[in-house]
């Protein structure tokens, strides 16, 4: 997808991401739809974390810049919109159409630079992981802790 042309004649700013390997590479242009955190067990197992931190955008807002035979998808046959693409060479979670929403959903650790926007809420709250504790209560280190 090349930069849309703005009424004003400047060009919006791709959002460019990619794998842990870059062999992948992806980007997006306009505002997304949304951002949110999704506490589901889904984004849990997939993320390996406490939430899945997604981004949506339009179809037409989309493209993969590289490596796009390496992006696998697995499909959760009883979910009505969730699925998963991630690299094939080294595991990292990628973009996905999501099912009958036509949207694509981006995992915002996948971003290369800051988007400009930030998460606007949390769903399935209820589902959070047990030991999920808010990053405002923890102590924070600009680097890796000190080793005693």
């Amino acid at each position: 997808m090349n930069d849309t042309t703005l009424d004003n004649n400047q060009q919006e700013e791709a959002i460019q991401g990619s794998c842990l390997c870059g062999a992948v590479t992806y980007q997006y242009t306009g505002e997304p739809k949304g951002f949110q955190y999704c506490h589901c067990s889904r984004c849990q197992k997939v993320s390996g974390s406490a939430h899945g931190s997604i981004m949506f955008v339009k179809p037409e807002q989309f493209s993969w810049l590289s490596g796009e035979a390496l992006v696998h998808r697995f499909e959760v046959p009883e979910a009505k919109f969730y699925a998963s693409c991630f690299c094939s060479n080294c595991g990292s979670s990628l973009p996905w159409e999501v099912k009958g929403a036509n949207n694509i959903a981006i995992p915002a650790g996948t971003l290369d630079k800051d988007p400009g926007i930030k998460p606007r809420r949390n769903i399935f709250y209820d589902s959070k992981a047990s030991w999920f504790e808010s990053s405002g209560d923890l102590k924070c280190f600009s680097e890796g802790p000190e080793r005693k």
